[in-house]
């Protein structure tokens, strides 16, 4: 094998689809406003106390010009279709167009937690009442996580690597960080990075309540009359995260290609941090989550308290958040007063396979504009008093490093340090 090309890495362009809005620009729009993008469900029928959740605004796959009606239909399981639309709004935003040379050396990575889930309660359904012919030929390809990403170059002309990175709620970052190091050791030149999840049906809203993982709102929470209160990262009364649907891609290039091709870098992958917990399925292991984010302020060949913002992994349950801060504390000790801490699950909750490409666009976004999103719904713990979570406004600031966790089931973490340009 070739000798690594040790390339710098930049993030060029992003797109997201999230509870806030259908496009980037649109989840932005309410993001700095502090808004929060929850509702009762509107995709399936429940009978749950579990029944917040956030949806994308408007979400017709008929609606987007690149898909026809059979399109629509053969293709059922929505993340295919997301895919696509967020892989060509972040090629649109990054200003890079695809050509002879480009194509071949441009990548797409997008991860997904349950990936076509729906698309298999179709087959099953018609399986069940209309018999076992009934069950579409396309069901396979719908499942396979590979496929978004292969549709999205069918539809924009890339034909470099295409696969799926699966690490769960960390699919995002996962993606971002082998696509970087793809980037760096000279494999493309352009990675399209990020995660996708069309979840919002009822066997996953019910399996995520039976195990106490999402809030049960009941008629004393404040979220009962108000859902978009339901989600409260930090906040004393939290109970359990939202379910949402949600897309995220971001577009990373080699550092020698923004001036071949007249791209505006937005910000430095400068760090990466990866391991397993090896622990619980589900339950943090301190030790690995705190390995995770020093590993990443370490490859960028940083200290600690040269961190000066934490996009936490913060997801609105009791056990989860006071875990990630006791890990804070112990990365950052009494730096950790002046860090901001926030979580932007507080707005979009939590999106599964796709939280952390959206949580890194969204993050980027603010640093580039000297803003750093909320915590909204929050009403202080007194066992986190000594961390400041930018609690439910949007705070103007200037700073250009910072740290993204991402944590997820089967004890995965991944955790990347940007920096702004």
């Amino acid at each position: 094998m070739k000798a690594p090309k040790n390339r710098r890495v930049f993030v060029i362009g992003y797109a997201a689809a999230t509870p806030l809005g259908m496009t980037f620009a649109k989840t932005w729009e309410r993001a700095v406003k502090g808004e929060a993008g929850f509702r009762k469900v509107t995709r399936c029928e429940v009978d749950s106390l579990s029944n917040v959740v956030g949806e994308i605004p408007d979400w017709d796959p008929l609606s987007l010009e690149f898909v026809s009606r059979k399109e629509a239909h053969n293709w059922n399981a929505d993340f295919v279709i997301l895919t696509m639309a967020m892989c060509k709004e972040a090629l649109e935003n990054s200003g890079l167009e695809m050509d002879k040379d480009t194509a071949p050396r441009t990548a797409c990575l997008i991860g997904s937690a349950l990936n076509g889930v729906d698309s298999f309660r179709i087959a099953m359904n018609n399986y069940l009442h209309r018999g076992p012919f009934k069950v579409s030929p396309y069901l396979l390809p719908n499942l396979c996580s590979n496929v978004p990403s292969g549709k999205a170059g069918m539809l924009l002309g890339f034909t470099g690597p295409v696969f799926s990175p699966q690490g769960a709620c960390a699919s995002g970052n996962h993606a971002i960080g082998i696509g970087s190091r793809m980037i760096r050791d000279g494999d493309c030149d352009f990675v399209l990075a990020g995660g996708v999840e069309t979840c919002l049906i009822p066997e996953i809203i019910y399996g995520f309540a039976n195990m106490n993982a999402t809030i049960k709102v009941r008629p004393e929470d404040r979220a009962y009359d108000d859902p978009s209160q339901a989600s409260r990262p930090f906040s004393k009364d939290r109970k359990g995260f939202v379910l949402s649907e949600g897309g995220g891609v971001l577009v990373l290039a080699a550092q020698e290609m923004l001036t071949a091709h007249g791209l505006t870098p937005l910000a430095e992958v400068m760090g990466i941090g990866w391991n397993s917990d090896a622990h619980h399925f589900i339950r943090p292991n301190m030790e690995t989550v705190i390995l995770s984010m020093r590993e990443a302020i370490d490859d960028a060949g940083l200290q600690s308290g040269d961190i000066q913002y934490v996009n936490a992994h913060g997801t609105s349950t009791p056990t989860g958040d006071s875990t990630e801060i006791e890990c804070l504390r112990n990365v950052f000790g009494k730096d950790l007063e002046t860090i901001p801490v926030s979580s932007n699950k507080s707005q979009i909750g939590h999106t599964l396979g796709a939280a952390a490409a959206i949580e890194a666009a969204l993050s980027i976004e603010a640093m580039k504009n000297g803003k750093i999103l909320p915590t909204v719904n929050h009403i202080p713990d007194p066992n986190m008093s000594d961390v400041d979570v930018v609690p439910n406004e949007v705070r103007n600031q200037d700073y250009h490093l910072l740290l993204s966790n991402a944590f997820g089931f089967g004890g995965t973490n991944c955790c990347i340090v940007f920096k702004g340009v």
